[in-house]
């Protein structure tokens, strides 16, 4: 008995220390920590739920699913088990999996509800899971087939973003509609015609309604081409293209957080989608000898991080370009400004800035991971809906001087895929679960030759073995992923 209760303490002081670390952000020590306390006591669900919250926090979406699972079986009753592997289902686009645990976890809760409604603890978790629940439409993700769906593009029109209302869709912007007002200015000119043929009592109405229907469309005419409003005091495109000094007014006022208009915003946005969907999924990049390329990894909203690599290593230029792999968006509390400014940089000059998708760049992890909500905070729901249509536009890998191989994730299941079979790749969706798409945003190199199973439950890890053969039947010399190279020996 004694020996029982000093296994209970040691399990429970290894979890207070994995808890300190994962409050640290310190994941793996977490899990290190939290590992040991299931070696000492495997039958406390708490421990697995909290090594599976772990686990989700390093995207190892399959290693949490395991832990989650286990925590059920340890405890059915225990809520934040499907909790966890809701998340991790929902993380992988497994909506209809993370559908049914969250129905499971409700229903749980429900059942708490009525037996203990005076237990802080069980409270707060309902609430907590309610609130999650609520947040998920999945119905609304799996409902809809995207081919039956107008792209939210082809329905705004930025120009006529003036005041009022500021959705940016066509047909809705005005005070005064614009057949209106072709209308108001084709009766005023019926009427000056009628002035000339008509006696001195007619010509005096039919002036007066000249000039309140040429009032009325000037009126139109104004609010269709005039700019912003006049107490807007933030960065200004004048007409159609992006300049530096607009690029660099913008990220000044990032800096000092304000917002940038959001006429600009849906004009940067509209026009990136414009470049993104003309590329193949495999972009080709040529960098002449004498000359340098900077190719950067995860940004993930860390719009500070983002000044200080430009301080450091210069503005994006076509004399100074940049490669960003990926992950632009989420966990940051700046990725709008970040992604604003890189999709701006690309519209000023296509060649400075170059850009691949990161599996973060999906409707999935920007719903759990902050991006969506960041948006429909700082602009609107079609925002939201606008970039998730621009990240399925985003090139999957790229060829820096037919040698170096750039890709987000890795490599993938089978051996013998060539570069024409990624060029060959239809990108314009969301990230599937399996294939070679999935396995270029998701997949990871492993320190053991061959291939396994990924942590993350989507992709695969991969050894350098496999990495050499894809090297060598491509005739590529080296294979970036993110910040880490491995070169063919």
């Amino acid at each position: 008995m004694d020996s029982e209760n000093s296994d209970v303490s040691k399990a429970e002081e290894f979890k207070l220390r994995a808890n300190e670390a994962f409050n640290a952000r310190k994941y793996a020590q977490a899990i290190d920590l939290y590992t040991q306390a299931i070696e000492v006591n495997s039958r406390n669900a708490v421990y697995w739920a909290n090594r599976a919250f772990a686990h989700l926090r390093l995207e190892e979406y399959g290693s949490a699913i395991q832990d989650a699972t286990k925590a059920i079986e340890v405890d059915p009753k225990y809520s934040k088990g499907y909790y966890r592997r809701g998340a991790a289902h929902l993380a992988m686009g497994k909506f209809k999996e993370a559908l049914k645990d969250f129905q499971q976890m409700k229903e749980f809760i429900c059942v708490v509800k009525k037996m203990c409604p005076n237990d802080p603890d069980a409270t707060k978790k309902l609430k907590e899971c309610e609130k999650a629940v609520m947040k998920l439409k999945f119905e609304e993700a799996i409902s809809t087939p995207g081919s039956e769906r107008r792209p939210i593009a082809e329905t705004i029109d930025f120009r006529s973003i003036v005041g009022g209302d500021r959705s940016g869709r066509k047909g809705h912007n005005s005070f005064v509609p614009t057949e209106v007002a072709i209308a108001a200015v084709t009766v005023a000119v019926m009427a000056a015609v009628v002035m000339l043929f008509r006696t001195s009592a007619t010509t005096m109405v039919a002036a007066v309604v000249v000039g309140l229907l040429l009032l009325l469309g000037a009126y139109w005419w104004s609010n269709y081409n005039s700019d912003v409003e006049p107490q807007y005091s933030g960065a200004r495109i004048e007409g159609d293209v992006v300049t530096l000094d607009f690029v660099k007014k913008m990220m000044d006022d990032f800096k000092n957080q304000k917002c940038l208009h959001k006429r600009y915003a849906f004009q940067i946005v509209l026009q990136t989608k414009e470049m993104l969907q003309a590329l193949p999924s495999l972009v080709d990049i040529n960098v002449p000898n004498g000359k340098h390329f900077t190719v950067c990894g995860d940004v993930h909203g860390q719009y500070y991080d983002l000044l200080n690599i430009f301080e450091l290593n210069g503005l994006p230029s076509e004399e100074n370009p940049y490669l960003f792999n990926g992950d632009f968006v989420d966990r940051g509390s700046f990725s709008l400004e970040v992604i604003l400014t890189l999709f701006a940089f690309k519209c000023m000059s296509p060649s400075a800035i170059y850009l691949a998708r990161g599996n973060h760049e999906s409707k999935s992890m920007n719903k759990i991971y902050g991006f969506e909500g960041e948006v429909r905070s700082k602009l609107s729901e079609t925002f939201v809906e606008l970039f998730a249509e621009v990240f399925c536009c985003l090139p999957l890998a790229h060829v820096i001087n037919e040698k170096v191989f750039v890709v987000h994730g890795g490599l993938f299941s089978v051996d013998g895929v060539k570069l024409s079979d990624i060029r060959a790749i239809n990108r314009f969706c969301e990230p599937p679960e399996e294939g070679l798409m999935c396995e270029l945003l998701w997949s990871d190199p492993q320190p053991l030759p061959g291939r396994g199973p990924s942590k993350r439950g989507v992709g695969l890890s991969f050894g350098g073995d496999v990495t050499k053969r894809f090297l060598q039947e491509n005739n590529l010399g080296m294979f970036a992923i993110g910040l880490s190279c491995d070169p063919m020996k």
